[in-house]
């Protein structure tokens, strides 16, 4: 969903925990504002609806600033992970603004359940990785000496792993807007209630996208990857890295029993794409599914 008034500033924000930078397109300057509420609300203050201001998810630390913009109605977006190696900085965020504005998805205000659904979910995936890890530090085969501690502290994740997942129902089953959009994407072959929240947490804009912003959005898009005159397989770069890896199981359970995905995996196959492309594949078709089926939703 996209503002009606066509941007002309653009501010970028480099989130920190104490203070953010921004730099501003309009004056070419960077200047320094401190994360805390009273701060921020200053601050969009001093915009307006010819703004655009992008920052980078950073673990909550810009939950405050996409609050008070909200609060100002001055447009935002919040882009997932844009650099690998190198944090991409206030100017270059503005930069980015500039050149994407119009495939760029405004941040909207998200229910409470919704953000008590986010913070569930990505503290269940920390844990089963941790689990993960001390599961297969157990099967080592050297591991005899601090086996005991080992099963202790694995025990202890999976209570608390099966605790946060006893919350989650809960919490889906008391919020009717959950409850119906879990229900269309359950509806999905090969989404299962895992997978649905999954994504109901971590992209809370899904409905509201196109097919090309949901899926540059969820890391998904294929971007040319040439060097000189030879083309090598396309890749998938950038956005949400949770959502691409949420998708993963559901996507090797489409490439074979989904009815028209299968057919599509097949093909790639056939025609020598590599496994792992195919399944990108797979997973970009899914996600956009998902995404048509709750715009669909809202929109009766």
């Amino acid at each position: 969903m996209t503002s009606s008034v066509t941007p002309t500033r653009f501010i970028g924000c480099d989130v920190g925990k104490r203070s953010i930078t921004v730099f501003d397109s309009q004056t070419q300057r960077s200047f320094v504002v401190a994360n805390t509420a009273s701060a921020l609300r200053t601050f969009a203050k001093r915009l307006d609806a010819c703004c655009l201001v992008i920052c980078e998810a950073t673990g909550g630390y810009e939950a405050r600033l996409l609050a008070s913009l909200v609060a100002a109605k001055v447009p935002a977006h919040r882009a997932g992970t844009l650099g690998k190696s190198d944090k991409i900085d206030a100017k270059g965020l503005s930069r980015y603004g500039a050149e994407r504005q119009t495939r760029l998805v405004r941040w909207q205000a998200r229910d409470e359940s919704r953000i008590s659904l986010q913070t569930l979910v990505l503290t269940r995936n920390d844990l089963v990785k941790s689990r993960t890890a001390f599961q297969n530090r157990l099967a080592a085969p050297q591991s005899q000496a601090a086996r005991p501690h080992l099963k202790a502290v694995s025990a202890k994740l999976n209570a608390e792993i099966a605790k946060i997942e006893a919350k989650i129902g809960e919490l889906e089953r008391n919020s009717q807007p959950l409850r119906q959009a879990l229900e269309i994407l359950t509806g999905i072959v090969s989404i299962g209630a895992t997978t649905a929240s999954a994504l109901l947490a971590l992209m809370p804009e899904l409905g509201t996208l196109n097919r090309r912003q949901v899926a540059s959005l969820g890391g998904l898009a294929p971007h040319p990857n040439q060097s000189g005159e030879q083309e090598r397989y396309r890749r998938t770069r950038g956005g949400r890295s949770a959502v691409k890896d949420a998708l993963f199981m559901a996507a090797l359970s489409a490439s074979r029993y989904h009815p028209t995905l299968s057919l599509l995996y097949q093909r790639l196959i056939q025609r020598g794409k590599k496994q792992i492309v195919a399944l990108a594949a797979v997973r970009r078709k899914l996600l956009v599914i998902a995404n048509a089926k709750l715009r669909d939703a809202m929109a009766v």
